[in-house]
């Protein structure tokens, strides 16, 4: 995602942060959904069904355990970042919203419409969507072309193809509703009411067409961290990174192996286990990553190729899905016969995908800059190579 201008209050380092981190969380979010075990819908609970083994407890440890942290941040950076305007008029706010972000979404929806319609004309590619399960609406309609044309509507406006949207459909409602989300997290009362209730969605995995528990708790976050001058330069007694790190780690692993154990571990308590550890994961991943990261983050973010590269976040983001799931299904039965087929197309297709995203991007921006505009809401447009060192504005030192 392409930053704004940020006000002289944010320092280089933490404006080059938040750009490192929402370009890494699309990168993730590839590989989250090329994920190519048996039971392919991840949820907190999910058990794979399949036996434990290195290429199935890798693909788990790093699907639905390491890489669950990158939705999480990008809201709590849309909304830090949010916050930071507003001194600029909220329906001039909105309005651009509208063009950067429904404009988009729409578009990018239609169009992963249409890519399916045309893959269920031809025997072969019909047989991939089938077995996807990506349009599914039910068990005897499996192809969009099996629609009433209102489901198309709804399929079109509210739950796109390229299901990785859902995001910018949430995303648009928090900014519309930010200024009472603002109202909730300064109120000197109403804040703990407000997190009560957004903090108890997201543990229970609550959401709903334009809300839902994780998109609002952290959005929520971000506004308050901005409001409240949160310090996000140096972690507090209670979130120091190493200890969050081993946690992190230690935690994905528990859970992995608990889901590949299923209810002989715990019985009927497993559901509760499995999201518990998984929202403990999320957070512990969250604090190691931006406190215990910096000089990661610096190093990238010295390297022209790398910040050119990061330019293209959103056009991964919006290119990946649901080719991905598509790729994913064709792929798989070609390679069967080599060793670790699972793990290597787990690996080597989301990045075959990405450099497919960077290059369309890279020819659209340069030939239809304009197109690449409207497609992308602007982001990327006017990215530059950065040469400065970032060591200096690190408050952290790293």
């Amino acid at each position: 995602m392409d930053l704004p201008q940020l006000p002289s209050s944010i320092s280089v380092f933490n404006s080059r942060k938040f750009k490192f981190w929402s370009f890494i969380s699309m990168f993730l979010l590839v590989f989250v959904h090329g994920y190519n075990l048996h039971e392919r819908y991840m949820q907190p609970w999910t058990m794979p069904g399949e036996p434990l083994n290195f290429t199935t407890f890798t693909e788990y440890f790093l699907a639905n355990g390491i890489f669950r942290f990158r939705i999480p941040m990008l809201f709590i950076i849309s909304g830090f970042l949010y916050a930071l305007h507003d001194y600029r008029p909220y329906g001039q706010r909105t309005k651009k919203r509208l063009r950067t972000l429904l404009l988009p979404y729409v578009i990018w929806s239609a169009a992963g419409f249409v890519f399916t319609w045309v893959l269920e004309m031809y025997p072969y590619t019909r047989g991939i969507v089938t077995s996807s399960h990506v349009v599914q609406i039910d068990d005897h309609r499996m192809l969009l072309h099996d629609y009433r044309w209102y489901e198309m509507a709804v399929r079109w406006l509210l739950i796109p193809v390229p299901y990785q949207l859902w995001f910018i459909r949430v995303l648009l409602t928090y900014n519309i509703a930010y200024p009472a989300i603002r109202l909730c997290v300064t109120h000197r009362i109403g804040k703990y009411v407000f997190f009560s209730i957004a903090g108890l969605m997201w543990l229970g995995t609550m959401g709903f067409v334009f809300f839902e528990g994780e998109g609002l708790l952290f959005f929520s976050l971000g506004v308050w961290m901005q409001k409240t001058n949160f310090n996000i330069d140096i972690p507090g007694r209670w979130l120091k990174p190493v200890w969050w790190g081993c946690a992190f780690v230690l935690l994905a692993s528990l859970k992995t192996v608990l889901a590949y154990l299923g209810p002989p571990a715990l019985g009927n308590a497993m559901f509760q286990v499995l999201t518990i550890l998984h929202k403990l994961v999320i957070f512990s991943g969250l604090v190691f990553a931006w406190f215990g990261c910096n000089g990661l983050v610096n190093w990238f973010m010295q390297r022209k190729w790398f910040v050119w590269l990061s330019a293209f976040a959103f056009i991964i983001y919006a290119v990946h899905a649901p080719l991905v799931a598509y790729c994913v299904e064709g792929a798989l039965p070609l390679v069967s016969m080599v060793p670790h087929s699972r793990l290597l197309t787990f690996f080597l297709l989301p990045l075959v995908i990405i450099m497919f995203a960077v290059v369309t991007g890279a020819l659209l921006r340069g030939l239809l800059p304009g197109v690449y505009g409207i497609l992308t809401g602007d982001r990327g447009l006017k990215a530059k190579p950065w040469n400065g060192s970032l060591r200096n504005d690190s408050p952290s030192g790293n």
